[in-house]
């Protein structure tokens, strides 16, 4: 039936009326500073249908505010998005990628999250909260529980609250109601191990925050959403100003502003070399090693994330003055390195004193650095010689650096992939700070330099002047990310970014997809059936490897080790980063001594020398020793004699020696050879090894140069010594327990040529104790235990940067590229050294401020303060032989040092975390050098008393003119009454 046109208007008068009674208002509260904007509009279905792109334009309501009210509809919820009306959209982090909010009532969307009936924002404090995502890849957690206490509040009872709500791949989350507290204190954990930003506890505040790998990212992007493609490229960089100082540029800008956030700017300079470009993500870049008296002129590009760039800059100019003056030649400082205490640095992980030379390389992103703004080079030498007090407040006296050489490779930031041994890696450098610099502050200061070198390999490239390697790198779908097209004219320094790849880790000078003239690589090119970790097919000669004919066999050995114990363990390769030098080659050991001898001529105080084991005994002790200690002595005279040279002879094992190998025990290279071999080094390397494999370790020389007879000291017998002493391997591998250590070194003592002189350390750069992957976490007081041992029984202490606040303890000490740095133990340390420091001498803080001068108030740090105290003033803990004939005690012996020319007689009784008894001693008066106690033994007896891991009594004998010097420092957390 049809309607009539009365019922029709009755009809839609009460549909009109239903619907007016039903429809509501909410008012939405929007903060403006989540995306930087200055104006917002809201984009919505409240009333039923999505309104017109880009929505109702929303007013201001208070400083961060603006505010829309809506007509609603009859559903509970509406869907609502936010945009600054140039497309540019703030969607939320759910399954629709839409806000939904409540139809009435008024709501506060702040940074990504909705504070559903939170009220006006201007007129009241409102609910705050906190939506927080943890990453939970690199710790492989399946669970985590957030334990934390609002800001004036306490903290949940253990281990939480978990973090439940539904996330993505890798991230879990928790919403935190914070009530009117305006951030929070929180840890993290899966129920048993804990991550608490370092024992600092996180700090957070309100909003969508991120906490990936220690690295807190407030007001962020949901990491479970993907954001709509970014198109817009950054505002262009403004007060582009460049000041010279002598050949050094300085260029400062304001920074640029993006929709999501600048990731780095690139500077163009235009000189008369052309044009090179450089990366940074500061707003500053130093400019070194230009030409004097010469005009530079720099424009300046901003990027984000997408890879978009905002046009150039306006141009600034600057002239360079003056070249300064090279800095003189150093000489070292000579002495008896028995005197000294070890502090090893890994110079590009310390303190970062200049960001200019910071760089990534090629694992950056991969690694997890970039993520953390860790760039593998990042320490320097400007940033050491800054610093240079703090270790001397420490008390050290020595500073091993690990290798300065030029480096190559992917994660080269150690340096020991050499590529150019006769350059000084640029990323170490600064102007004002160059590697002689550091030698000649380190040297004003009373500070020795132990320089880390590597006779044994170079890169997985080669070395630059000697070979270079080429490789078949075809630059197709799969590997053109890779390998990068040859730049004419261009050198890699690791430094200095090539204009047409934008990188600074270039190889376009290493890949050739065709063949090379002169290719002696087998198989050139032809495909392989392995594939990269990526998936890429590999090809022959792509990749360095020994056994291809890519590399000559007169320089380079052509095996792969099989066997770590064998003969092959001295003439093949370690790993596929590390050409094996075929260091029995006239050649190739000509390369290494003229190299080193350079080094020498710097003013270097001796070399740490890595994978001696790597290299036969008998080409050490014919040709590299007596080069470098004739060249030292030839240079410097009586300071060169002191030139001192350790190996690293890894020898991982609990017993004497290695396996029943000498060839392959630490002390075995600290003797001389024994009988005559072949003129030809290649084959008097193997009838060496076949020699004394033969004799077996029943028939290896033995010595009582560490040993006292009684209680005399006597000259030791020098007369067999190779030039080469070791870090003490056995000790290292059974730190574990200070009593372990000590028992297996003197049961080693005999076997050494002199094992006064072994380097002594608890852990490295490579392992821990029992050859442990993590740093040593024994805990404080077992660390001032193997301190006490470390610093009065033979041997030069030696301490990796860090372990004087237990840093990184646990971590594992190195990954590669599989896992950040800041989660290794080769962290980087600067955030601990910020401040002032000043050393009014060897153990003493002058004054200090900031970041260091907590550092330096932490216990251990006192501990080895007063330790160095000691050694420094007692000689017999330095250079004494030492005896436990008649004394009881788990950790006491007697150590005496004589020098008759120069009226030295010191004589000491020690004991460690435990009393001892002291027979047949020689009668007088003795001081103990912790409390100041006096005794006067008549009857050739002392019986010392103490208590405390770690702690100490060290008795001093009165002997004519050597007086014991008493009490020396003050009592510390460890030693003391």
């Amino acid at each position: 039936m049809a309607m009539t046109g009365w019922r029709r208007g009755a009809w839609m008068a009460l549909l009109l009326w239903s619907q007016a009674a039903f429809a509501g208002t909410a008012t939405v509260y929007y903060y403006t500073p989540y995306k930087a904007w200055s104006t917002a509009y809201l984009h919505n279905d409240a009333a039923g249908a999505w309104t017109t792109v880009p929505g109702a334009s929303m007013s201001a309501a208070c400083t961060g505010w603006v505010t829309a009210t809506v007509t609603t509809g009859t559903a509970s919820t509406f869907q609502a998005v936010f945009n600054d009306g140039q497309n540019r959209w703030d969607n939320a982090a759910t399954s629709t990628g839409n806000y939904s909010l409540p139809t009435s009532g008024a709501h506060q969307v702040k940074n990504g999250q909705v504070l559903a009936n939170a009220g006006n924002p201007c007129t009241s404090t409102g609910t705050n909260s906190a939506e927080v995502f943890y990453y939970t890849r690199t710790r492989g957690w399946s669970a985590v529980n957030l334990h934390y206490a609002p800001t004036g509040g306490t903290w949940t009872t253990p281990p939480g609250v978990a973090m439940n709500e539904t996330a993505c791949t890798d991230w879990v989350k928790k919403t935190v109601p914070l009530g009117a507290a305006t951030g929070m204190k929180a840890d993290f954990n899966n129920g048993g191990t804990w991550d608490n930003n370092n024992g600092a506890d996180y700090t957070l505040g309100t909003g969508r925050i991120t906490v990936k790998d220690g690295v807190v990212t407030a007001n962020a992007a949901s990491p479970c959403v993907a954001l709509p493609p970014d198109t817009t490229a950054p505002s262009v960089p403004s007060g582009v100003t460049a000041t010279a100082s002598g050949t050094t540029i300085t260029v400062t800008w304001a920074a640029s502003t993006d929709d999501r956030g600048v990731t780095g700017y690139t500077l163009t300079r235009t000189g008369p070399q052309g044009a090179s470009t450089f990366f940074t993500s500061g707003t500053a870049w130093s400019d070194s090693g230009l030409t004097p008296l010469t005009t530079y002129s720099y424009t300046v590009k901003a990027s984000d994330a997408a890879g978009n760039t905002s046009a150039a800059s306006s141009t600034a100019s600057a002239k360079t003055g003056s070249a300064p003056p090279p800095p003189p030649a150093g000489e070292p400082l000579g002495g008896d390195i028995r005197e000294d205490s070890i502090y090893f640095v890994m110079t590009a992980r310390f303190y970062d004193g200049d960001a200019s030379n910071n760089r990534g390389g090629s694992m950056h992103v991969k690694s997890g650095n970039a993520a953390n703004n860790d760039p593998m080079f990042r320490g320097d030498f400007k940033g050491l010689i800054q610093k240079l007090d703090y270790i001397k407040a420490l008390g050290f006296s020595a500073i091993w650096i690990t290798p300065v050489v030029l480096n190559r490779s992917d994660y080269d930031y150690h340096g020991y992939h050499g590529w150019d041994f006769y350059r000084v890696d640029p990323r170490l450098e600064s102007s004002g700070a160059s590697y002689q610099d550091l030698i000649n502050a380190a040297h004003a200061k009373g500070l020795k330099i132990i320089q880390d070198v590597v006779y044994n390999h170079s890169s997985r490239w080669g070395a630059k002047g000697l070979f270079s390697a080429k490789v078949y790198g075809v630059r197709d779908t799969q590997w053109s990310w890779y390998y990068d097209a040859p730049a004419s004219g261009f050198v890699y320094d690791g430094l200095t970014v090539e204009p047409t790849s934008g990188k600074s880790h270039y190889n376009g000078d290493l890949w050739s997809t065709a063949e090379p003239a002169g290719n002696t690589c087998r198989n050139w090119g032809v495909p392989t059936s392995s594939t990269s970790q990526e998936g890429y097919r590999i090809y022959n000669c792509q990749w360095p490897n020994p056994t291809s004919g890519m590399f000559p066999a007169s320089l380079f050995h052509q095996c792969w080790i099989g066997n770590w114990e064998g003969e092959d363990s001295r003439s093949c390769w370690i790993h596929e980063d590390l050409a094996d030098f075929n260091t029995e080659n006239a050649t190739v050991q000509a390369f290494l001594i003229d190299v080193y001898n350079r080094f020498i001529d710097r003013g270097v105080d001796g070399f740490r020398v890595d994978t001696a084991v790597h290299i036969p005994r008998v080409t050490w002790n014919r040709r590299l020793l007596p080069a470098a200690h004739a060249h030292a002595q030839s240079k410097f005279g009586a300071k060169g004699r002191d030139f001192f040279m350790f190996g690293e002879v890894g020898s991982f094992v609990n017993d004497k020696w290695n396996r029943g190998s000498p060839n392959h025990s630490a002390q075995f290279f600290t003797w001389k050879e024994r009988r005559a071999y072949s003129s030809d080094d290649v084959a008097a390397a193997l009838e060496q090894y076949n020699y004394e494999q033969a004799q077996g370790t029943g028939n290896q020389p033995t010595s009582t140069n560490a040993f006292l007879q009684g209680n005399a000291w006597h000259a030791p017998d020098s007369s067999q010594f190779s030039g080469m002493s070791v870090i003490d391997m056995r000790m290292h591998m059974n730190f574990g327990e200070a009593s372990n250590a000590f028992w297996n070194g003197k049961d080693s003592d005999d076997s050494y040529n002199d094992a006064t002189y072994n380097v002594v350390y608890v852990d490295s750069h490579d392992y821990g104790p029992n050859k442990s992957s993590t740093r040593y976490a024994g805990g404080t007081d077992a660390w001032a235990e193997n301190m006490s041992l470390m610093w009065t029984f033979r041997g030069i202490p030696t301490l990796y940067y860090g372990s004087e606040i237990e840093f990184q303890a646990g971590k594992p000490i190195d990954c590669g590229p599989t896992c950040a740095l800041a989660t290794t133990g080769r962290a980087y340390y600067g955030a601990n050294l910020e401040g002032s420091v000043t050393a009014s001498d060897f153990g003493v803080v002058g004054s200090a401020s900031g970041a260091v001068a907590t550092t330096l108030s932490r216990p251990l740090v006192k501990h080895v303060q007063r330790l160095n105290q000691l050694r420094r003033r007692i000689p017999a803990l330095q250079k004494g032989q030492y005896s436990t004939d008649g004394i009881s005690g788990s950790m006491a012996f007697k150590r005496r040092f004589t020098d008759t020319a120069k009226g030295v007689d010191s004589f000491v009784l020690v004991t460690v975390s435990g009393g001892a008894t002291f027979n047949g001693i020689p009668n007088g008066t003795y001081r103990d050098a912790i409390t100041g106690d006096v005794r006067t033994v008549s009857n050739g007896s002392l019986s010392a008393t103490v208590s405390g891991k770690g702690n100490l009594r060290v008795y001093v004998l009165d002997l004519p003119g050597n007086p014991a010097p008493g009490k020396i420092g003050v009592d510390g957390p460890y030693l003391k009454p």
